[in-house]
């Protein structure tokens, strides 16, 4: 309740009444606000809050948006949906935001996503890879940035087909992410090489690896290389026990995000070589664009890039572009200018796909190599997320009309 009710006069009230009821971009402010798991993932939101930051900084150091200065309000979600939810509505209801953007596990991610649906208001979710964000669960208010779980296996299936492995052995933490991962590996696999054989899958809870009894059920599975899709700590421990027990020894892996620095980095001298990854060589990029932003993150944070900062980065000045196309923050004209929208980001331009609200940002695929007691990635090349995409006619099929 509020304290001073009975100091003011009835007509004050309703002066503040009616203040309070007026939008954020009515007195001169974009509001964005943006969940997040700050506290259950570290490595990849603390950087990619600073991405974001660098943005703001950058739009609104040049007159911000259409005249109006950009607003971050940031919020954890703790790793809930439940919470994810809970904390959208305060956004919407106290502070008045314009749009919503963020998430990174894609349990959470779904959560805004059938949240935008119900309140119609636009969400771009930045960083959850969960391919249902755009297809299955998909709707005309949500749009996704990263390169999805599809994307990002069928750039990993071309050099894992070349291997001419047959005996493949699976490890995913088990939830969406990592279940839709080894599903999409699977079918594209065995398109790609119809003789291959699964013979063996290890799906732990998502932060709590058994690496000791997982490591050991893929040596006894005997298996010639092995897909991995666990990350963070989970792949802390599974590279030190595989390592430890000899699992990794002439033995293929190809592995989901392991070239990105928030994981390659923690595994130091434990970092293996020849494994095949999507990730971010932040030192080796050398396009124009690329360097702009690395000059800028560094001379703020004294710091190296990881691929949350290109992420939020690139969050942020999408935002702010569908905001200048719309003319404002209207959400269903804010809607319709994120079809087709082009974005310059630290990767080149990327374009919002009309068909499923897909980004065609791309990844770098490469190899990892111990250098010194640090893992970084070799033999990389990025890889459009335009040309990692299911045809337009199956897209029909897995994505509700809007």
């Amino acid at each position: 309740m509020n304290p001073l009710r009975h100091v003011f006069c009835a007509a004050s009230v309703v002066t503040l009444a009616t203040a309070a009821l007026v939008p954020a971009h009515a007195q001169g402010v974009i509001k964005i606000g943006e969940i997040n798991s700050y506290k259950a993932q570290p490595a990849f939101l603390e950087p990619y809050k600073k991405g974001m930051e660098l943005a703001v900084d950058e739009i609104n150091a040049k007159g911000g948006i259409n005249g109006k200065k950009i607003e971050l309000i940031s919020r954890d979600d703790n790793a809930n949906p439940g919470d994810a939810v809970r904390v959208a509505e305060e956004l919407i209801s106290r502070e008045k935001i314009d749009v919503l953007a963020g998430a990174f596990l894609s349990n959470t991610g779904l959560a805004l996503t059938d949240f935008a649906k119900q309140k119609k208001f636009f969400y771009l979710a930045a960083e959850p890879l969960t391919d249902k964000i755009v297809w299955s669960n998909g709707n005309k208010y949500t749009y996704r940035l990263r390169p999805s779980t599809y994307m990002q296996v069928a750039m990993l299936v071309p050099e894992a087909a070349k291997l001419k492995k047959k005996r493949w052995a699976l490890v995913y933490p088990n939830y969406e992410y990592g279940q839709s991962s080894v599903a999409t590996f699977k079918t594209l696999l065995k398109a790609a090489q119809p003789d291959v054989e699964f013979v063996a899958e290890q799906a732990p809870p998502l932060g709590k690896v058994d690496s000791g009894s997982v490591v050991q059920a893929l040596a006894d599975a005997k298996p010639d290389a092995i897909f991995n899709v666990l990350f963070g700590a989970d792949l802390s421990k599974f590279v030190r026990e595989g390592n430890t027990r000899g699992l990794f020894k002439d033995r293929e892996v190809v592995s989901v995000l392991t070239g990105e620095p928030e994981y390659l980095d923690p595994l130091k001298d434990e970092a293996p070589n020849g494994w095949i990854v999507t990730g971010y060589p932040w030192n080796g990029v050398k396009t124009p664009e690329h360097k702009a932003f690395l000059d800028a993150y560094q001379a703020k944070f004294k710091d190296y890039p990881r691929l949350g900062s290109v992420v939020g980065y690139s969050a942020i000045h999408s935002i702010a572009a569908g905001i200048k196309k719309a003319g404002g923050t209207d959400t269903e004209k804010l809607v319709a200018a994120f079809k087709g929208l082009q974005v310059d980001t630290p990767f080149g331009k990327i374009n919002y796909r009309a068909q499923d609200n897909q980004s065609t940002m791309g990844a770098y695929v490469g190899k990892t190599k111990n250098d010194g007691g640090k893992g970084v990635m070799v033999d990389y090349v990025y890889l459009d997320g335009a040309k990692f995409q299911p045809s337009d006619d199956e897209v029909k099929k897995m994505r509700p009309a809007d």
